[in-house]
């Protein structure tokens, strides 16, 4: 099942896509009506979108609505930094011996097609296509072996990244949580319909320039290694968003830099779920105003 949240006539919902059009849940009081509460409603909220889907009523053609992010304000969003081996041959640096974790704020997502901002303040704004997984159950402790029983469902991100504000704190979030700059869609692919998240393609282009091709098997930890270190620390909870890291090809390590520049588009593709598309702009000078 392909989730998604989206806009339609003003009102903003969740549904999901079929041949190419919304399945639209208003008229069913058993859909809630935001991605958090839907997740955390589990396998009955599932059910009454199924039912939704096999009656064949209530859709919207998907070019006549708004896609958001999947998950539009997650509760926490964590990114992983170099956990694909490919991307750390490129960087020279040692392998990890434990999974590094970074916060992105949860104001900087933005959904399918929304604009990618440059901000003022640099302009070594970067690009990095990744695997996303969006936790499903409230959960601590929980094992290798049973981790895949807490994922909802997975999702296209790019972890776009201003790298002179990223390298100025160990912790990376300021240069990885400026506004717009966690795009994420365009829609949440449910998990029982990936049956290896470890083995799917992943490609990303600024235009037509093919930047990143590889496959997620070139992680060094993979999705339910991520959930078993994270929820030693703290519990999981629907809606969480945990990125999987980024292969090679960065614009960071071409030479030149192959930064994002205003007027591009960042398009990535992952196998089995999709392409998130954003185009690239300067930031406007209206945009608290706008939001």
């Amino acid at each position: 099942m392909k989730l998604v949240t989206f806009t339609y006539n003003n009102q903003t919902r969740v549904g999901a896509v079929v041949d190419g059009l919304i399945v639209d849940g208003k008229n069913n009081t058993k859909i809630p009506a935001t991605m958090l509460e839907f997740l955390s409603a589990g396998g009955s909220a599932l059910e009454a979108m199924q039912r939704q889907i096999d009656s064949g009523n209530d859709r919207i053609a998907l070019d006549l609505v708004k896609l958001h992010a999947p998950v539009p304000r997650p509760g926490k969003y964590l990114g992983i930094s170099l956990n694909y081996a490919d991307h750390i041959e490129e960087t020279g640096l040692e392998r990890p011996e434990y999974p590094s974790f970074f916060t992105k704020q949860g104001s900087c997502v933005i959904g399918h097609q929304d604009a990618i901002h440059r901000p003022k303040v640099s302009d070594k704004l970067d690009y990095e296509g990744e695997l996303a997984f969006v936790i499903g159950t409230r959960c601590r402790h929980v094992s290798v072996d049973k981790a895949h029983q807490s994922i909802a469902g997975f999702t296209i991100a790019n972890d776009v990244s201003v790298r002179d504000w990223q390298f100025r704190s160990p912790t990376f979030t300021l240069g990885k949580s400026f506004d717009t700059h966690g795009p994420l869609g365009p829609w949440l692919v449910t998990s029982d319909e990936i049956c290896d998240p470890h083995s799917l393609d992943l490609k990303t282009w600024i235009d037509d320039e093919l930047r990143q091709n590889s496959n997620t098997r070139q992680m060094i930890f993979n999705c339910y290694e991520m959930i078993a270190y994270l929820s030693q620390a703290m519990t999981l909870e629907p809606g969480d968003v945990i990125t999987t890291g980024t292969p090679s090809g960065v614009g960071v390590s071409m030479k030149p830099r192959g930064y994002m520049l205003p007027g591009q588009t960042a398009r990535i593709q992952i196998e089995g779920i999709g392409t998130l598309v954003n185009p690239v702009i300067e930031e406007p000078d209206d945009w608290l105003r706008m939001n």
